[in-house]
């Protein structure tokens, strides 16, 4: 049976104090509605229909790299007036609801819920057992336990409002049955809006059977509409995040203190200290450690490797038995092989590095060749840039770069080389020659520093 999501996503969120639409902000550094679009596309949907309104044809714009039919609601006139917005382009099959502003809502859930909507003359609604269900509607039920209505705080009566069954707003309904209810749908209310909620009872009247699946983890259900909110449920993600390392054996200092904002993929005995944050797609391979505070955006990091504290790394690959850090960045399109050190305040960008080179102090190292068993001495530089274009270096195998020297580039560096430290080099080195590049040192007798003039 072909599956339709309809997300609603139109809804101002005036409390987030923000003129970006509400469903834009992000958790976890992606929309909050873009979570909701990935989990319905993990169901297999046929057809993902959003449904925005407030800020104009932002949402669409930011999202137009997901596969979603968009379309928009003019005028806010209740949830039951936004899904009936998407009816012409609903197919046959089932109809799953779903909220922008909900963004948790997992996989398993949903799958739960749509299995008992495939049963014949049946209609899905998930459910929640609150300790206070002030200010959600209360799930009605007859003596026989059977789902009669959903009834709103403001109109339950005494009775009803002890009711700690709730409604989430998801449900699952067959298309046919759901486009007559939503025809069917009367605004008067002290509202003047067309709710979903009411098709409830009609579904019941034409003898469609409403069952219930209750949410386990409430947390997947919370919406947000303030920015306590969203700072609240970013960190129970977070959270959620590091149980789910913690169980596939990381080491995490405090559980607390780590962000993912992407995907981490992680081997085995992988140690991850404080106030971390992982970013896009990164791999850990086995036995891989990071200290504190560092980032590390889409990036892999192979066997036994050590990330130092304060080290940035974005776009690269490290190899095996590497030492990175502290203070160090790695920046787009670096590739390091095995038994590389990288350390303290340095730079490597868009640089292959082989085998069990060094760069250990305060250098930077751009647009470079390095071969393997290479010593760079403290404060060398790369000089790629000419102030218009960029320029390659080629450092072959066993060269040694004595301190603060400069490789103006396009330069080469023969296999066995040495540079003298100091050295401004411009021109190439052949392999196993001392290359310097020094003015004569001079001496000058009863030469006085100067000194500041008195007012």
């Amino acid at each position: 049976m072909k599956l339709n999501v309809v997300i609603l996503a139109a809804g101002k969120g005036t409390r987030m104090r923000s003129s970006l639409p509400k469903v834009l902000h992000k958790l976890a550094d992606k929309s909050l509605v873009e979570h909701v679009i990935t989990t319905a596309h993990s169901l297999k949907a046929e057809k993902v229909i959003g449904i925005y309104g407030h800020g104009g044809d932002l949402v669409p714009k930011a999202l137009s790299h997901l596969d979603v039919t968009w379309i928009e609601q003019e005028e806010q006139l209740g949830t039951g007036h936004a899904v009936d917005q998407a009816s012409h382009l609903i197919d046959e099959g089932l109809v799953l609801v779903l909220y922008g502003d909900v963004p948790l809502i997992t996989t398993s859930t949903l799958n739960a819920l749509i299995e008992i909507s495939k049963k014949p003359n049946t209609m899905g609604l998930l459910t929640a057992i609150l300790d206070d269900p002030t200010g959600y509607g209360r799930i009605v039920r007859s003596s026989d336990d059977s789902v009669q209505k959903i009834v709103e705080q403001k109109d339950a009566s005494y009775d009803e409002l002890t009711i700690d069954e709730v409604n989430t707003g998801i449900l699952c309904a067959e298309s046919k049955q759901l486009a007559k209810w939503l025809d069917s749908l009367e605004n008067n209310n002290s509202q003047g809006e067309y709710y979903l909620t009411d098709i409830i009872e009609m579904a019941v009247s034409d003898g469609v059977e409403v069952q219930t699946h209750t949410v386990s983890n409430l947390w997947e259900i919370e919406g947000v509409n303030s920015k306590i909110q969203l700072a609240m449920l970013e960190r129970k993600h977070q959270l959620n995040i590091a149980n789910s390392l913690l169980i596939q054996g990381v080491t995490l200092k405090d559980p607390a203190r780590i962000d993912v904002r992407g995907s981490l993929t992680v081997g085995t005995d992988v140690e991850i200290d404080i106030n971390t944050i992982f970013e896009g797609d990164v791999t850990l391979g086995n036995n891989v450690s990071i200290a504190a505070n560092c980032i590390i955006k889409n990036s892999s990091i192979a066997d036994n490797t050590k990330i130092q504290p304060n080290s940035l790394l974005e776009d690269s690959s490290i190899g095996e038995d590497c030492e990175i850090g502290p203070y160090a960045r790695i920046r787009p399109e670096s590739v390091l092989l095995s038994n590389v050190k990288i350390g303290n305040f340095v730079e490597i960008k868009k640089a292959n590095i082989a085998n069990n080179s060094k760069v250990n102090h305060l250098s930077y190292i751009g647009d470079t060749n390095m071969g393997s068993n290479v010593n760079i001495g403290a404060g060398t530089i790369t000089c790629n840039y000419d102030g218009a274009n960029k320029h390659l270096t080629e450092i072959g195998n066993d060269v040694f770069v004595g301190s603060s020297s400069q490789l103006v580039a396009p330069v080469k560096i023969g296999d066995g080389a040495t540079i003298g430290a100091g050295s401004t080099i411009t021109k190439e080195v052949p392999a196993s020659e001392l290359a310097l590049s020094r003015s004569k040192q001079i001496s000058t007798p009863g030469w006085k520093r100067p000194t500041k003039n008195k007012k």
